[in-house]
């Protein structure tokens, strides 16, 4: 019986020659992430365990979340994870100042590349299986452990296969893609489970729209989300990062709990709707329904702060206005996009049509700050989640969706299609 990507990256990684869904193993660990929020709660369990990290250039650390720090606490957390990595001497220790989101900051300093099994004490670390890796999320007291031994043990899970096919329409990215097939399989359709992409679409997929689609795995309920790689991952990779990777393929005969057949040019811009991100409704739907007008819109975060985001939402913005009953916030996920948004002009756009353009943060992502929603308030957002409450007030509402639907959305006043940006 044949092995998938991810069990193959396991088995390696677990010195086995083949392991199978439900089997208990315990791998090595080439990186080992953790943030703001859940590096100081494992701090103190890895003092318990070991004196030193089991490798410094392997454990990352990134304050992004409440960052630049919001209150004492939140200063408080941070300065516990600094003085953690000044004492331990970690290479990959990111300031405010020189880093980013994390989930888009790994990739680029090239800390990520395909093959590796990589754990983080944040849902989201699946993003890096865009790059063709095992990445997934962990509690705190596993990566504490992981910190100490550089090992961990894992159930080997099972997948569903996605076979992509044919090339998304001009304003429809991973984005709506990732939402499309949520709303299709469900919150719960791939519980424990990996995500595999496959298929000729994926060349029609941009690196920028497959880290958006692998870091919402985990809102379909996945162990983790992983790409084929091709050549454009690899050229991503040399581009990015000196490491050494492995590209694993699945065998012919690997075993699937499914196969899910998607058709790209079919997928149209579509938006989550409260509160869950498998509530999938198209801009179709949406139009024909009373308009849902908003009062905010964010562009950013670790699913859609990338360069290509941004780009697509100034498309979108440039020569309009912002609705004036709507506040707008950029977020770039990292200082390198920051920069190259002020050199490409993009600033000017986004500031011109009256958004904000803050600096790289988690921010209103979790309701942390930098964008708090009040009772009753609506928020077009390109974040991942919109649980009750994710943003701020439990009577809020949080509308999941594409860079471009909501630099339309802000521009409208109302959930918008970015086909026919500018109507009134």
């Amino acid at each position: 019986m044949g092995m998938t990507m991810t069990q193959k990256i396991l088995a390696a990684h677990a010195g086995l020659d083949h392991v199978e869904a439900g089997q208990l193993i315990e791998a090595k660990l080439d990186v080992v992430m953790a943030n703001d929020i859940t590096g100081p709660m494992a701090v103190p369990v890895f003092n318990q365990m070991a004196d030193k990290v089991f490798d410094r250039e392997k454990v990352v650390l990134v304050p992004d979340h409440f960052t630049p720090n919001k209150d004492i606490k939140s200063a408080e957390n941070s300065k516990s994870i600094r003085e953690f990595a000044r004492a331990q001497g970690l290479t990959h220790y990111y300031e405010v100042g020189q880093m980013g989101i994390e989930h888009a900051l790994l990739p680029e300093k090239g800390i990520t590349v395909a093959g590796e099994c990589i754990i983080g004490a944040d849902s989201h670390t699946c993003t890096y299986g865009a790059l063709g890796a095992f990445s997934t999320g962990v509690g705190t007291t596993d990566i504490a452990t992981g910190m100490a031994t550089g090992e961990l043990w894992f159930k080997v899970p099972s997948a569903i296969k996605f076979v992509l096919s044919n090339k998304p329409s001009q304003y429809v990215s991973g984005k709506d893609i990732i939402i499309h097939i949520i709303g299709k399989i469900g919150v719960d359709g791939a519980l424990y489970k990996s995500m595999e992409f496959t298929g000729e679409g994926i060349s029609n997929l941009s690196m920028d729209d497959r880290f958006t689609m692998a870091n919402m795995a985990i809102e379909a309920g996945a162990k983790n989300g992983i790409f084929i790689v091709d050549e454009q991952a690899e050229t991503y990779m040399k581009e990015h990062s000196d490491k050494s990777y492995t590209i694993y393929e699945a065998d012919e005969d690997a075993v699937y709990d499914e196969v899910v057949e998607i058709d790209l040019s079919k997928v149209r811009p579509t938006v989550a709707f409260p509160h869950l991100p498998g509530n999938a409704k198209t801009i179709d739907e949406i139009e024909a329904m009373e308009p849902v007008r908003i009062d905010q819109v964010v562009i950013g975060s670790c699913t859609n702060g990338r360069m290509e985001d941004m780009r697509r939402a100034a498309a979108v913005l440039k020569g309009h206005k912002v609705h004036p009953d709507v506040r707008a916030m950029i977020i770039p996920a990292t200082q390198k996009i920051y920069k190259q948004c002020i050199s490409e002009g993009l600033v000017d756009i986004f500031i011109d049509a009256g958004c904000a353009f803050n600096t790289p943060s988690c921010g209103p992502c979790m309701g942390g700050h930098m964008g708090v929603l009040a009772a009753g308030e609506k928020c077009v957002s390109t974040t991942n989640r919109n649980f009750v409450g994710r943003m701020g007030h439990v009577d809020s509402l949080i509308y999941l969706a594409s860079p471009e639907v909501a630099a339309a959305s802000a521009i409208a006043g109302h959930i918008a299609n970015p086909e026919k940006a500018g109507d009134r």
